[in-house]
């Protein structure tokens, strides 16, 4: 049994259907928050003893874009370390075959050098702004190695670089750049504004990877064997900030002017990720960034009109 947790949310609903597809719906389970609290050890314990799974892919997390980890940093360290940590635990000592567990490119040091590749994980401490979340997370690293040693849990750690796509979180005060970006167009072209105005200053660089790529790479990660990893699972391009807002503003429709907002923060201003230990598995993700944000937006503009304001998505 492959159990997925996280499985409603935005990774998770791009890689059920592939697990499905590779292994039947009888092989594949699952679960969120509402079924069990994974921050919660008797909660934790009960699932694993409930469903009995032999590989376990971790996606469960809690996550946001810059102004929410610098609101509620406590909360993202918090979390995000019982949640790290009681599955790892409880996955070691009931004798689970497999662990696929994914983090952050963001648990990279704020001073590693791009492209970023894995040996440079430990070289410095992450991003200030997003630091609660990023080392949480980080100590995904250390829980496997911790438990391959003592209990023999086989363990492999993905680092998705930065991802988009369907099923996305596009609330305001919650979203990453892709999706803040897509709404902030979409609704400024449904009420016919003149301007809109994004954080930063649209220099610094990224690498974007669409999700159902990321998927894709994750569910070859179930039986691949490779050791423990990091391993980075990203598209390996560069694309400016700017150059991705005039993406999304000709994919979105937009007319308008784009105003960048200096003042609000913007992270590292190179972040590209190296993925030739990917390759050296005969795996890529392959999916353009222009052609992922036109499967995203027409996604995006399909559920807006059906859910309106209430989207989460």
């Amino acid at each position: 049994m492959i159990l997925v947790t996280g499985a409603t949310g935005f990774l998770g609903r791009h890689l059920m259907p592939r697990l499905v597809a590779r292994y039947g719906a009888a092989a594949v389970a699952g679960v969120s928050s509402r079924d069990y609290d994974l921050m919660d050890a008797v909660q934790v314990r009960r699932m694993f003893q409930e469903r009995k799974p032999t590989v376990v892919i971790h996606l469960a997390a809690y996550s946001g874009g810059i102004g929410a980890n610098q609101q509620r940093p406590a909360d993202f360290f918090y979390r995000n370390t019982l949640l790290t940590t009681l599955v790892f635990q409880e996955a070691a000592v009931q004798g689970v075959k497999r662990l696929v567990y994914t983090m952050g490119g963001c648990s990279y040091p704020a001073s590693a050098r791009s492209p970023i590749d894995e040996e440079q994980m430990w070289e410095g401490f992450p991003q200030p702004e997003s630091a609660g979340y990023s080392c949480a997370k980080k100590m995904g690293i250390v829980a496997g190695m911790a438990c391959r040693k003592q209990y023999g849990l086989d363990s492999v750690i993905l680092v998705p670089g930065n991802m988009y796509g369907e099923y996305d979180n596009y609330r305001p005060a919650e979203s990453h750049v892709i999706p803040a970006m897509i709404r902030r167009f979409y609704e400024a072209r449904r009420a016919g504004a003149a301007e809109v105005v994004l954080w930063g200053s649209g220099r610094p660089t990224r690498d974007f990877v669409y999700a159902g790529d990321v998927a894709g790479m994750v569910a070859e990660f179930v039986e691949a064997q490779n050791g423990s990893g990091p391993i980075n699972i990203s598209s390996g391009t560069s694309t400016s900030i700017g150059e991705l807002a005039e993406m999304v503003r000709q994919q979105v429709g937009f007319q308008g002017r784009i105003t960048w907002d200096t003042s609000k923060p913007e992270g590292q201003m190179v972040k590209i990720f190296d993925v030739t230990r990917l390759a050296k598995l005969g795996l890529a993700c392959r999916t353009a960034l222009c052609e992922g944000l036109a499967q995203t937006v027409r996604w995006f503009a399909a559920n807006y009109d059906m859910r309106g304001d209430a989207i989460r998505l």
